[in-house]
């Protein structure tokens, strides 16, 4: 799935648009309290900037309504704090098509960067409008898709715009093939012993990850409060714990054909009530008392689950072991983190909970690669193709 990227592209003179993930979180005075997005996305937009390109930026924040309207959505802070990241003027245009964004592509010279107002505020974005797509394609002459976090979608600004620029280079950021690449070899060509481990709530959520990577993977650890689902499979007593009874025969399904594979957890950390300071016992997994809840795995859950990952040569890791963001139920999150920082293995951290999760507990920088698409990488770990990339130049 190798594609042309952006640095063997010729961008002097020439107008790029670059498609980003500045989706970052605002609070109520709508200053930016996180860039790490903005800052994965610089060095691709150095790299056009550095050669003497016009760089056009879009990107979608938030979930507004579409209909313009949604001030609280907008993307001027963003283009405020990649001027400071930059040390030079970014434009901000106020529409995305319309007069002022053609006037602010217009000014553009050599090495100017100009930010489109939110996607989003034009309901063609999430339509896939080939009306609205063909609009933005005029724009540029070059088409770079850096936004990894939606490349499991088909919005007019990942599929239709590309589309509409046929005959027109379109590449790659650093970004989506750095993804490309850690994503990719680990499914198609894994060191082994290759080890995933899957958390979080909803078994729903993982089934076909399950599955995919039950053809793949030596072994694969379940923790988070799916555990629950999968104890309930197998007849055991989960107490209040979060479970999804419509997915239990489903669960049998996947603990028969997972045998050996499917490592379960032994134990469980519970509390009578969803809280730090609740009461709290360590039980043997399917023994959770009535009025208790599972929060964590166990501590003998988290030795074993340790040991295996030591062994590892590859590590794909997506969803928390528990309630990591509360003491002491991120314990079992935090040895599993230290487990897959200290091997030597490839290490990717599949986006949304569990790099945040990493990211808290100061292990992101002790791994090969923190995905910086939730969604995106789940849907590629179930072995989907994205037809966002599937359209773009190959190598």
């Amino acid at each position: 799935m190798a594609k042309q990227t952006i640095d063997q592209t010729d961008v002097a003179g020439k107008t790029v648009l670059m498609r980003v993930d500045f989706n970052v979180p605002l609070n109520d005075a709508g200053k930016i309290t996180d860039d790490r997005r903005i800052q994965s996305a610089m060095s691709s937009i150095q790299s056009v900037i550095s050669r003497g390109g016009k760089l056009i930026l879009i990107s979608h924040l938030g979930r507004p309504k579409g209909d313009g309207g949604d001030a609280k959505y907008s993307l001027a802070p963003t283009a405020e704090r990649l001027s400071e990241m930059l040390g030079q003027p970014v434009a901000f245009a106020t529409d995305t098509v319309g007069d002022d964004a053609k006037a602010k592509v217009a000014a553009l010279e050599a090495g100017g960067v100009v930010i489109l107002e939110n996607l989003r505020f034009n309901p063609g974005e999430k339509a896939g409008d080939a009306e609205f797509a063909s609009k933005l394609a005029a724009m540029a002459d070059i088409y770079c898709n850096n936004a990894f976090g939606t490349c499991h979608r088909k919005d007019a600004s990942m599929f239709a715009v590309p589309q509409a620029m046929e005959g027109k280079p379109k590449v790659v950021g650093h970004l989506v093939a750095t993804e490309i690449e850690y994503l990719t070899n680990a499914i198609s060509a894994p060191q082994r012993p290759f080890v995933a481990i899957l958390g979080g709530a909803k078994v729903s959520d993982k089934i076909k990850v399950i599955k995919n990577l039950l053809d793949i993977c030596d072994t694969i650890l379940i923790g988070g409060a799916m555990a629950y689902t999968f104890s309930l499979a197998k007849g055991g007593k989960v107490g209040k714990s979060l479970v999804e009874p419509d997915y239990v025969d489903l669960a049998k399904e996947l603990i028969a054909a997972g045998g050996d594979k499917l490592q379960l957890p032994i134990d469980t950390h519970c509390g009578d009530d969803f809280s730090g300071s609740c009461n709290k016992q360590v039980v043997a997994a399917g023994e959770i008392p009535e009025g208790w809840e599972g929060l964590d795995i166990g501590p003998e859950t988290a030795k074993k689950y340790a040991d295996i990952i030591a062994s590892a040569k590859t590590v794909v890791w997506n969803g928390p072991m528990g309630v990591f963001e509360m003491s002491p139920f991120d314990e079992g999150t935090k040895i599993v983190a230290q487990a897959v920082a200290d091997s030597d293995s490839i290490s990717i951290i599949g986006g949304g909970d569990s790099a945040a999760a990493v990211d808290q507990l100061g292990f992101a920088d002790k791994v090969s690669h923190v995905s910086t698409g939730g969604g995106a990488s789940l849907a590629m770990l179930e072995g989907q193709r994205f037809a966002a990339v599937d359209i773009l130049d190959e190598a």
